[in-house]
């Protein structure tokens, strides 16, 4: 009886989405009734000094907000940048596994390797695949659980570790990303307050960043076998799929030479035209950009934009000559219903998108999340601060204000003006102070429903989910909470102890000035 009571007492994860949004409907006008504002600086990159912005709360809980809620939910909801990434996908990924494709190849990688290892390769490539942008979320998690089922695990095991794997690794990036070249700008541009002459270069985080990487993902192993595994409920398999014995016979290994063959080809063409310099090569660059990084992820290069749709082609073509020369696909019907495979039952991913657009815009219109991070960067300013307590409350600030703000560009330009010039004082480098912040969003960036590609993490949750217990938004929460705590503490360990040994943090850049 206590179990059906608990049952009947969790929330569905919509509807705590629903009580967020009349939340923070409420709470607009609670404080644009009592005029909070907060003001931070910014640089000014003329005359090189600091211009004040006033953030004010933007109510919802008036006519003109109510406006807004009616006459851009659905626009908002149709421009969400996950759903549509999600459903190109899944065509993909639909026809990758229908044909057999993915079963034979996560077969022959997996077979003879220990959970383990299994474990810790997904965690390791989720980490890394920061380097690719959002479009991790959308592809490692939905392959992750696809991995844990084929090995007869708990494919819900596989979205958790995978999704830990994507956000504490969201900010260590061996090479150098959008994000980062854009944050390097405005930590180049903070420090010229101080001194005109330093620069950064592309390369100023590769050690420290490798060495992040490495621990993490031992610990986030460490910590999905022996702890979060422990956690989850039994997941019943069907009969038939616990006797089955994959076996890989002639027509299973032509149709993945093939494929594979088919698959190199694809991405060699596509390789080329991302390769500037060579005769009619470069096709997909944006040349009204100066750095190479800016020209391949820049908003209006064809690879940026396109990257999505080059992603799905790549696995349409895997799964349709797997499945060509393994004869799982014999005619074009089969290659029809293959493409629709993945979006069966996906209504309630749907839903759950559409109501984490809602609350994802209304928190957005009302600034709240960026009036906290200019109150919270505010703290820098108003004391006193040594090298070490500096670290420690530049890390802070960053691990709070991701969980209101969780993109890293939007939260840097309003910190970056502060953070720079208040630790360059202090003795830090300004590459060091972009690396404290970027470590410090690894921390929570997990723990946010405000982070657009959380709803995927939960929705992936949902789709497995057996109904054997309930599983409810803070339930999924839960499920990251050790992996952000153990990131945190050992993150920030580390920046510690580089700044007392003084090791470069890359290539021309040290943690001291």
């Amino acid at each position: 009886m206590k179990k059906s009571l608990k049952e009947r007492m969790t929330l569905h994860p919509i509807m705590t989405i629903l009580i967020m949004v009349l939340i923070t409907i409420v709470l607009s006008g609670f404080l644009s009734f009592l005029g909070i504002s907060s003001t931070y600086n910014t640089i000014n990159e003329g005359i090189l000094d600091y211009s004040p912005v006033t953030i004010s709360v933007k109510s919802l809980f008036s006519l003109s907000g109510l406006k807004y809620i009616f006459t851009n939910t659905v626009k908002n909801f149709v421009n969400f940048v996950p759903l549509s990434s999600l459903i190109i996908i899944l065509i993909g990924i639909g026809v990758m596994e229908k044909s057999g494709f993915l079963k034979t190849a996560i077969t022959l990688l997996t077979k003879k390797a220990k959970k383990n290892t299994v474990t810790y390769f997904i965690v390791l490539i989720s980490m890394i695949a920061s380097i690719v942008g959002d479009l991790s979320y959308v592809v490692l998690i939905p392959i992750s659980a696809l991995i844990f089922l084929y090995g007869k695990r708990n494919p819900s095991l596989g979205i958790i570790a995978s999704f830990a794997g994507l956000t504490c690794g969201s900010g260590l990036s061996i090479l150098i990303t959008s994000i980062d070249s854009s944050m390097l700008s405005l930590t180049a541009l903070a420090a010229s307050v101080i001194d005109k002459s330093y620069s950064i270069s592309n390369f100023s985080f590769l050690v420290i960043m490798l060495f992040a990487i490495i621990i993490l993902s031992f610990v986030i192993t460490k910590i999905t076998e022996e702890h979060i595994a422990k956690k989850l409920p039994k997941y019943e398999f069907e009969e038939s799929s616990l006797e089955e014995d994959i076996s890989i016979g002639k027509k299973e290994l032509r149709g993945l030479v093939i494929s594979l063959g088919m698959g190199i080809i694809y991405l060699l063409i596509f390789i080329y035209n991302i390769i500037p310099g060579l005769p009619f090569s470069g096709n997909l660059l944006d040349y009204s950009q100066n750095f190479y990084i800016d020209k391949l992820f820049s908003y209006n290069s064809f690879f940026s934009n396109g990257f999505v749709f080059i992603v799905t082609m790549l696995f349409i073509i895997l799964g349709l000559f797997y499945g060509i020369g393994a004869k799982t696909i014999k005619n074009n019907k089969d290659f029809c219903e293959d493409l629709g495979h993945s979006l069966d039952g996906v209504g309630n991913i749907m839903v759950l998108i559409f109501f984490a657009s809602l609350f994802i815009s209304v928190f957005k219109y009302t600034q709240i999340g960026t009036l906290i991070v200019s109150a919270l960067t505010s703290i820098l300013s108003s004391f006193e601060l040594t090298a070490f307590p500096a670290i420690i409350v530049l890390f802070i600030i960053a691990a709070l204000s991701t969980i209101f703000v969780p993109s890293s560009l939007s939260s840097w330009s309003i910190t970056s003006g502060v953070a720079v010039p208040v630790l360059m004082n202090s003795g830090i480098s300004p590459a060091f102070t972009q690396v404290i912040y970027r470590f410090g969003e690894c921390m929570t960036l997990g723990l946010t429903p405000l982070f657009a590609y959380f709803v995927i993490y939960l929705a992936f949750l949902e789709k497995y989910n057996q109904k054997k217990k309930p599983i409810s938004l803070f339930t999924t929460l839960k499920y990251q909470l050790p992996y952000a705590l153990a990131a945190g503490a050992i993150l920030l360990i580390l920046l510690i102890i580089w700044f007392i040994i003084g090791a470069p943090i890359g290539i021309g850049a040290y943690p001291k000035i």
